[in-house]
């Protein structure tokens, strides 16, 4: 008997299979998503090998834990209260509606509701593109009491997202005014230009801006022009962002994400 154990658990939203002595101490884990098992201790590499085997399905990779980048560093010296990359999106909505729900029994739905079932759509289209080796992060805030709802880094560069709540509504841009249905039109171009600017002054990166249109039906979209550098999709569409590639390496994507991720880069833009 070898006397180790196998232990699940679920680190940095990553699930590993932890193989421990009787003394709780680990000698390696198992890490699901790279297929790849983790040796602090070389000379029980067959001792592992045999406990996990049940556990362990086609090829993988063994040896000692891959050298940290400074991106990863970074983040590991991160404090958890600095961290926004747990944020989920609408983040911030979350929070109002906790503190002041809207009053039972009202005859029209409260826009929050609607604003934040907007940014979960987009929030989660955008999450899809991890596998294309794309980060997102949510609900970034910014002095004055600004957030980014969206930011999104990958091969394609960095791109700053607003999500816009519609349901079979017509939407009419005349920039930098955009108008919803009957509401009253709003410069809502030149604030997702702004927070724009604004992200890429704090990473020292061109941020492109996204205006997202999300809701049930088909909104009905109408543009006296194209709007100046600002991408207008559908939140069904976002995808095709994960097509556009040659801006930005893998390190770089991870490097940038690291630095969005950390609340001290938001507090000086």
């Amino acid at each position: 008997m070898s006397g180790l154990r196998v232990v699940p658990a679920r680190r940095h939203g990553k699930e590993r299979l932890y193989v421990c002595r009787a003394d709780g101490g680990s000698v390696a884990w198992y890490d699901r998503e790279s297929a790849r098992v983790n040796l602090l201790s070389e000379d029980r590499e067959a001792e592992v090998l045999r406990v996990l085997a049940p556990f362990l399905a086609g090829d993988v990779t063994v040896g000692p834990p891959p050298v940290p980048t400074p991106a990863e560093l970074s983040r590991l010296a991160l404090h958890p209260d600095d961290d926004l990359a747990p944020n989920r999106p609408g983040e911030a909505l979350h929070i109002a509606l906790e503190r002041d729900p809207a009053p039972p029994r009202r005859l029209r739905a409260d826009p929050r509701h609607h604003a934040l079932a907007a940014e979960q759509a987009v929030g989660a289209a955008l999450d899809a593109l991890e596998g294309a080796g794309w980060r997102a992060l949510h609900s970034l805030p910014l002095p004055g009491g600004a957030r980014i709802q969206h930011l999104l880094i990958g091969p394609g560069g960095l791109f700053c997202v607003a999500a816009l709540a519609v349901r079979k509504q017509r939407v009419r841009i005349a920039d930098p005014m955009v108008t919803v249905g009957r509401r009253d039109p709003v410069p809502l171009l030149r604030t997702l230009r702004s927070d724009a600017s604004r992200a890429s002054f704090a990473l020292t990166a061109e941020v492109r801006p996204v205006l997202a249109l999300a809701g049930p039906g088909t909104a009905d979209l109408a543009a006296a022009e194209h709007p100046r550098d600002v991408r207008v999709l559908r939140a069904e569409g976002l995808a095709a962002l994960a097509r556009r590639g040659g801006v930005l390496k893998p390190a770089d994507v991870e490097a940038l994400h690291a630095l969005a991720r950390d609340r001290h880069t938001w507090r000086r833009v």
